[in-house]
């Protein structure tokens, strides 16, 4: 046996208890997932109590797992688990099982598998009703052999995110979405019950019961970290009542400000956000690049497509020049790709933006919503990997979009300037090129850059007396063959309601 496997023999025994009432067929939180469906939802009404209850931001990051008891605990050879604390925004307790070669067995909490900064803090009591852990967070040596990196959280309603190789955590997943964007409050589903099967070599298999007003459903995650972390993802839903504003494959994240509209934000940084582009690659194999955008009212978009390729939201930017931000490393953080397993038929890629005043909020979310309302009483699965990585977003064959800018165009009030730079010296390239209804384009060209292997397409917009417009533009040779990805724009005035 070796130190590894010593010490999770050592370390795990002291806070697991064996669940005898599990035979090896009837383990699967799947079968969970669907029969809570056929039972009332019961929210999570028990407060904390002390020493979890009332937290401060300081005071709550002031409660640490212990090593070997409840932080670095071995799973397999080459992963290891922490696990975390209730308080502050992380209230409601979260089963947590294992399934060991001794068969399964829950982690059993309590308030003195922690320790406690004294500064905030005075006696622990021995227990502390309504409390339990609240998610996990997986670690790996992803960047060297000594060094167990976090690569893995789930925390907090259903979220989830994870990191690959020299990269810092950014943007999120969840297992589902209800009601993002819409005239009514939007629902979280929380993981209720999470269980961490034995680590295969490099992988590990995580499985996840989610719970909430509309719906139960399951996730079952395999997770391969590495240079790009991959996930290969099941989520099956069980409605309880008719849903028809759902989000699959649901990835959030924020942007406050970058050089398409950078009056969002006055700071030092040029570029503020974790994400800058949606990406899709539709079903009909077109190539759409959206950049996402801080509006002054929320804006929904629908990408209406049929068995999506895949879509995914980008950080385009990589050298620490493009944000100055040495403490957040936004130039660090990674983008997530989602690709549909089998065909998810008709349906919409839906963006949502959110307008936000700080870096604080998560305010951009992509997801994919079928067409069908997902009916009460029904099972439902969407199976799809996730990958996230610093790799720029993938077009195909075409080349990538170096970047995007728009300014007021001050010697003509009404018209913005924009300029895309597509990486391809394409002299005879004709522009193909739409706009709303009732709004201009005008003055469109194209120009090499000097140089570079790239040409610039620029043009001149006006949304006339419009609230909002789209704007789709492409590079095309004279036959019509695509040489660019489809680069797409909502227009919405202004924070001081200029164009």
């Amino acid at each position: 046996m070796n130190r590894r496997n010593f010490l999770a023999s050592t370390a795990i025994a002291a806070v697991l208890h064996a669940n005898t009432g599990f035979a090896q067929d009837e383990i699967s939180l799947l079968q969970t997932a669907r029969a809570l469906r056929d039972q009332p939802y019961v929210p999570n009404t028990t407060p904390l109590s002390p020493p979890f209850a009332d937290l401060t931001y300081d005071a709550f990051r002031g409660i640490r797992p212990i090593p070997g008891i409840t932080a670095m605990m071995p799973h397999g050879d080459k992963f290891a688990v922490d696990l975390l604390p209730p308080g502050l925004y992380f209230p409601d307790p979260v089963k947590i099982d294992q399934m060991t070669s001794e068969g399964l067995s829950e982690i059993a909490f309590s308030p003195n598998l922690f320790t406690y900064e004294p500064r905030y803090f005075d006696a622990i009591p021995e227990t502390s009703p309504g409390a339990g852990f609240t998610g996990m967070r997986l670690r790996y040596p992803l960047n060297t052999p000594e060094q167990m990196d976090e690569v893995l959280v789930m925390q907090g309603a259903s979220y989830f995110r994870a990191i690959g190789e020299a990269m810092v955590y950014g943007l999120s997943a969840r297992t589902v979405a209800i009601g993002t964007g819409g005239p009514v409050a939007e629902e979280f589903p929380r993981f209720v019950h999470l269980r961490l099967h034995p680590a295969q070599g490099d992988a590990v298999r995580i499985e996840g019961v989610i719970d909430s007003p509309s719906l139960t459903g399951h996730l079952h995650m395999t997770l391969y970290p590495g240079k790009n972390t991959h996930m290969d993802i099941v989520t099956t839903l069980f409605p309880r009542v008719d849903v028809d504003d759902i989000g699959i494959a649901p990835v959030t994240s924020m942007y406050l400000k970058g050089p398409m509209l950078s009056a969002a934000s006055d700071d030092f940084r040029p570029r503020v956000h974790d994400s800058d582009v949606l990406v899709v690659e539709n079903g009909a194999g077109e190539h759409l690049w959206r950049p996402v955008a801080n509006p002054r009212a929320v804006e929904t978009s629908a990408f209406s497509d049929t068995s999506p390729k895949a879509f995914g939201l980008y950080q385009t930017s990589r050298t620490f020049e493009s944000f100055q931000d040495t403490e957040a490393r936004y130039h660090d953080r990674p983008s997530v790709r989602v690709a549909p397993h089998g065909p998810w038929g008709a349906g919409a890629v839906m963006l949502v933006e959110i307008p936000t005043g700080d870096e604080f909020m998560d305010n951009i979310v992509a997801f994919w919503r079928p067409q069908e309302v997902l009916a009460a009483g029904q099972e439902y699965s969407f199976a799809y990997g996730l990958t996230w990585t610093r790799d720029q977003p993938d077009v195909g064959h075409l080349p990538a979009i170096m970047q995007g800018r728009s300014g007021r165009e001050h010697d003509q009030p009404g018209f913005r300037r924009y300029v895309i730079d597509v990486a391809t010296a394409a002299e005879d390239a004709v522009l193909d090129y739409a706009v709303s209804e009732g709004a201009e384009i005008k003055g469109a060209s194209t120009f090499p850059l000097p140089g570079q292997d790239a040409t610039r397409m620029t043009f001149l917009f006006s949304p006339g007396d419009l609230p909002a417009a789209e704007i789709r533009i492409s590079l095309r040779a004279a036959d019509g063959t695509p040489l660019s990805p489809v680069w797409l724009h909502r227009w919405t005035p202004a924070r001081d309601g200029g164009v």
